[in-house]
């Protein structure tokens, strides 16, 4: 089954209004079926699988670092702690 497949029988059984907001692991179609569906719902990746892919370019003796500030940088109330976890990344 596609994506377009999966949200055309999602929508059939009842789901009428589009969502505003999704996120996704980041698999090839679902935006684009997605868009097609729904129409223009804001997207954002699934930060688990964001996060695995940024650690996976890293040397291993970094990963662990990388991996506390990362979570550091998403779990932030405000953009101003996002701006410090990152400064420190490095």
């Amino acid at each position: 089954m596609s994506w377009k497949e999966l949200l055309l029988d999602v929508k059939r059984r009842g789901l009428d209004v589009g969502p505003e907001v999704a996120t996704a692991d980041g698999a090839l179609g679902f935006w684009p079926a997605l868009e097609e569906v729904y129409g223009k719902a804001r997207q954002q990746r699934c930060w688990v699988h964001k996060t695995a892919n940024v650690l996976d370019k890293l040397p291993k003796s970094v990963q662990p670092h990388a991996k506390q500030k990362i979570h550091e940088m998403y779990l932030s109330p405000t953009k101003k702690t996002v701006l410090e976890a990152f400064e420190t990344f490095f």
